[in-house]
């Protein structure tokens, strides 16, 4: 385990406010799931019944989440995406955004939903400090959002998107992860939504995380996605902005909104990676695919000081993994499914 007193670590944290793994990656963004509960049943992610759930008292407080991250922050972490489960269901969860929105030296903290409550939290999310929201949406027809979602909430989910985008959580970015078969048939859809909105479309590739496992046959890569949106005009590649995510963006001539690219297994991006996540019962992860993990709650509920705290997640930092060994031919899959690590 790294020690405080390697030099040239501490040096570098100290000049640039934000750590450098092994493999000279600045990490600066940190994935926060604050509970594995959703109420909806995604036919990759979740089974309709029959949920194993982390007990209540397994989950960090909002204490201990607190904690972490002003210490994630006093070593560069500056942006924070709250994630799920869905994290909209957790109980007086506005009252904790608040309090986080407030750390110092947080940049950014945004906010992935499903946009089910999405309506009537819209407003006070941008209150608390929100500054921008991702929604996942992996179709455009209501029928379809029944089947993949087992729910019938596509026009409140819309409405959100909507709300939100009138309360100025703007850019509003919608994920689809692509399926064959199931919605590969709305690519065109969701481009063409690009010319009417200033939305960001973002396509994901489904990826062999809970449910999806068994669904892998209907794997579309964002190659041929896009070659299917060039069909429909000019496309010009954008350039990343600080503290970006995974997705590589483009633009259609005369759109409004913009279309991004997720491919964690066609088009690796292990080699620009700068996020870590933190898990709703407190393991920090250097990568989403990879199962190692610190512990964090052990070391909260025994009492250890905040020397012992910033140590475990120098140590992770510094031992984040160089790619995630992903590759098509010989997919594994995580011994967590992804409503435990955080979406």
């Amino acid at each position: 385990m790294y020690k405080v007193e390697d030099d040239a670590f501490v040096m570098a944290a100290n000049k640039e406010k934000a750590l450098p793994d092994k493999h000279q990656r600045t990490i600066n963004y940190l994935r926060l799931s604050v509970t594995d509960r959703c109420n909806l049943r995604c036919v990759y992610c979740m089974p309709e019944e029959g949920m194993q759930f982390i007990p209540h008292r397994e989950i960090l407080t909002y204490e201990e989440i607190l904690r972490i991250v002003r210490l994630c922050v006093a070593n560069g972490i500056r942006k924070i995406r709250l994630t799920g489960g869905e994290p909209l269901v957790r109980r007086d969860i506005l009252s904790f955004i608040e309090k986080l929105c407030k750390i110092e030296n947080l940049k950014e903290v945004a906010l992935t939903t499903n946009g089910v409550l999405l309506k009537e939290m819209a407003g006070d999310l941008k209150r608390c400090g929100v500054s921008r929201i991702n929604v996942s949406m992996d179709t455009l027809k209501p029928e379809k959002f029944n089947s993949i979602t087992r729910r019938n909430l596509f026009d409140r989910v819309w409405e959100g998107i909507e709300e939100a985008e009138s309360v100025g959580l703007t850019p509003v970015k919608l994920n689809a992860v692509v399926i064959r078969g199931v919605n590969d048939d709305e690519i065109l859809d969701f481009a063409r939504l690009t010319y009417k909105k200033p939305y960001h479309v973002r396509f994901i590739e489904l990826m062999p995380l809970g449910e999806a496992d068994a669904r892998m046959q209907g794997f579309v890569s964002s190659n041929e996605i896009l070659e299917q949106i060039s069909s429909l005009g000019p496309v010009t590649l954008e350039k990343s902005a600080l503290m970006s995510g995974p997705a590589v963006m483009y633009s259609l001539e005369g759109a409004k909104g913009k279309i991004g690219f997720i491919g964690a297994l066609s088009n690796h991006f292990c080699n620009t990676c700068n996020r870590l996540r933190l898990t709703a019962d407190g393991a920090l992860r250097g990568c989403l695919f990879s199962d190692q993990e610190t512990d964090f709650k052990s070391p909260l509920r025994a009492g250890k000081d905040d020397a012992y705290l910033q140590e475990l997640i120098r140590n992770t930092i510094l031992n984040k993994p160089e790619g995630h060994g992903l590759e098509m031919k010989n997919l594994r899959k995580c011994v967590r499914p992804m409503h435990c690590i955080g979406g």
